[in-house]
């Protein structure tokens, strides 16, 4: 039995002292944005730090506790000279981060009162594979939305950079929410993406739909009355929110019949529950034929 136990055990206390050498790196918070409903951005920089889209870090405020870790995944870019995420002020840790920032108070914080944070990581994902695939469909639901903001600022910043050069020709972004009020900062980021595609007479490029599944019949009505406007009433987007939830046989009908004989990523991240329909749609709707279209199924669930 020892034979068995001194091997993991081994390996376990190898990961412990990395991530304890990891956490005694020193991180500096160059910048705190403080969001609509509550919600933090912290910017950050760590020598020698180096990520892709879609990764997460582990976060270690020792002023709020010194023995809590919680994951937050990453929102920058790789072409980013810093690495940020966005915090949600939802529970007791997360309050106390607010608060050790500043956050609470009214007038500006000196950076040098800023807490000290360590991080561990960054840990990969599924939708590093993003740029593996010439037609992607992106999926986020709720918080798992805050992958793809890392995602589409990297896809920007190549198009800018060297747009011949990128595989990636085609991107579909499904965004499902109870509350698009609570990622205000994501839908700021998507219509920073809208105005600059347009600019550069590329606004095929992306293809986003947003679909509310939570309102009331008062909201509802205000809805209907603004519904001819050019902006939607609730994001300020030239793509108008969706209410309910997306048909997806029919979604995946009609990117196959665009996109004949194409491998497309499929990404999510998301319930899973979520993650089982989008599995099966991938797999009824990729054609036996190898020279057909393929659906590749990638999840990250939560």
């Amino acid at each position: 039995t020892w034979k068995w136990v001194v091997g993991p055990m081994f390996l376990y206390l190898c990961e412990r002292l990395v991530r304890f050498w990891r956490s005694q790196q020193k991180v500096v918070i160059t910048k705190v944005v403080i969001h609509p409903f509550k919600t933090i951005e912290l910017q950050m920089m760590k020598k020698g730090f180096k990520m892709e889209v879609g990764q997460y870090i582990f976060v270690k405020c020792p002023v709020v506790s010194k023995l809590e870790w919680h994951p937050f995944t990453l929102t920058s870019a790789p072409e980013e000279d810093y690495f940020s995420i966005h915090v949600r002020i939802v529970g007791d840790w997360t309050e106390g981060l607010f608060n050790a920032c500043g956050c609470d108070k009214q007038e500006f914080q000196e950076a040098w009162k800023l807490p000290k944070i360590a991080v561990d990581g960054p840990f990969g994902t599924a939708s590093e594979d993003v740029f593996h695939y010439e037609t992607v469909m992106l999926v986020g639901a709720g918080i798992g939305v805050t992958p793809f903001a890392s995602v589409l600022k990297s896809v920007w910043y190549k198009y800018c950079h060297d747009a011949t050069n990128l595989k990636l020709k085609k991107i579909y972004f499904y965004w499902l929410c109870r509350d698009t009020h609570a990622f205000e900062w994501f839908a700021d980021l998507l219509q920073s993406l809208e105005v600059q595609m347009q600019e550069r007479n590329n606004a095929e490029f992306l293809s986003y739909n947003i679909y509310l599944t939570g309102w009331d019949e008062s909201q509802a009505t205000h809805f209907a009355v603004h519904h001819e406007e050019e902006k939607d009433v609730i994001t300020g987007l030239k793509q108008k929110t969706l209410y309910g939830r997306p048909n997806w046989e029919n979604e995946f009908k009609t990117i196959a019949s665009q996109h004949p004989g194409s491998r497309i990523g499929v990404f999510l991240c998301g319930p899973e529950a979520l993650a089982d329909t989008l599995n099966k749609q991938s797999i009824s709707n990729s054609e036996a034929d190898p020279r057909g279209v393929h659906f590749i199924f990638n999840k990250e669930n939560f």
